[in-house]
């Protein structure tokens, strides 16, 4: 098996909590070549506590590194798109930590650079990669038998579960310039969205979309294919909390995202037909090989029958990066790729405008 030299650009907490303890496990494929942060206590954390890693000075000098075969963009999302176009000029493999940009413009510039592109470029949308989303295509009713989907969110910020079971580096030294100039960016991104008039409570809303609820939007175009449109969008909560229901033509497809401090993670998908009913169930993926679930209801001649698959204790992220390095070994092509979040970051902005329609600016 071909091994991978990884390069990381980014060490806060999901690379600590998940992208290096699994590219630690699967020794057999990836080796942990370099990494770089604009926290010097991270870089010295990691490379103290992964012998293999060199510490690059800036993340072009990582990407530019002819050791490096692999990078793994996890910095922040105002840095994606010009990491990931450092890394495509250098000829890496890349995969991108979702979302895998802020805007629809810096995707579609993306794009052209990566025309006939011979490299992988992977978009980490992990829950497509969760061992009872995968099962789950097997068991949905037929599309044209689809009467309702519900997707739910209740999420907590993963502080809430990594305090509780592991010592992840909160770092305090940071230059004070290069947090308020990412900001200034992210904002401005941001604004190119939801519009220079936006107020606080929806540029939250968007943040909020293309961070945790992109991988359930994500999902449901993975399993039910692409919306007509977005019926209605509506933000509460001072934007942490979303409700919006999608147009699939002969059903609608709603989903619900709650944000909040109560230390809670309830998520799951649930499609239906008039007969049988599909729901897969995560929990929170802060925690490695915490199961996911899968379980299918059917009409009987007694009344309801469900049959439940697992525990599953396939973790995601492990599944996630077997199949990025299938794909650099085989040359295929990637679900989640540059293309594939572009409609995700289309339909977000979409989410926006109906947003803008019912609730002001």
């Amino acid at each position: 098996m071909a091994m991978i030299r990884v390069g990381l650009v980014g060490l806060g907490e999901v690379a600590q909590s998940i992208h290096l303890p699994v590219l630690a496990d699967q020794r057999d494929r990836w080796v942990i070549a370099g990494v770089h942060d604009v926290s010097p206590s991270l870089v010295s954390l990691v490379t103290s506590e992964y012998p293999t890693a060199k510490a690059f000075e800036s993340a072009e000098a990582l990407i530019a590194s002819p050791d490096i075969d692999a990078v793994f963009v996890l910095s922040s999302d105002d840095t994606h798109s010009r990491f990931v176009r450092a890394a495509i000029e250098a000829n890496k493999h890349i995969l991108l930590e979702k979302p895998a940009c802020l805007t629809v413009r810096e995707i579609d510039e993306l794009l052209a650079l990566s025309k006939d592109y011979a490299k992988t470029i992977f978009v980490g949308y992990m829950r497509r990669y969760a061992s009872a989303y995968m099962a789950a295509r097997e068991e949905l009713p037929a599309h044209g038998d689809i009467t309702h989907v519900r997707i739910f969110d209740q999420i907590s910020e993963g502080r809430h579960f990594l305090k509780k079971s592991q010592n992840v580096l909160y770092p305090t030294d940071i230059d004070p310039a290069i947090l308020a100039s990412g900001g200034r960016e992210r904002d401005a991104l941001i604004r190119e969205v939801v519009g220079q008039d936006a107020s606080a409570d929806l540029m939250r809303a968007y943040r909020g979309l293309t961070a945790l609820s992109s991988h359930h939007i994500s999902a449901m175009r993975g399993l039910l294919g692409e919306p007509q449109r977005v019926v209605a969008a509506h933000r509460t909560n001072g934007g942490a909390n979303t409700s919006v229901t999608f147009d699939y033509g002969h059903f609608a497809c709603l989903y619900d995202a709650v944000v909040d401090d109560l230390g809670l993670f309830d998520a799951m998908i649930e499609v239906r037909s008039n007969t049988r009913r599909v729901r897969i169930i995560y929990d929170t993926p802060y925690i490695r090989s915490l199961p996911t679930r899968l379980e299918v209801t059917e009409a009987g001649p007694l009344g309801p029958v469900t049959k439940a698959f697992g525990p599953l204790y396939g973790d995601a992220f492990s599944n996630e990066l077997e199949t990025f390095h299938r794909h650099i070994a085989e040359g295929s092509k990637p679900l989640t790729d540059l293309a594939d979040s572009r409609a995700d970051l289309a339909l977000m902005a979409e989410i926006i405008g109906k947003m803008r329609e019912s609730g002001g600016n």
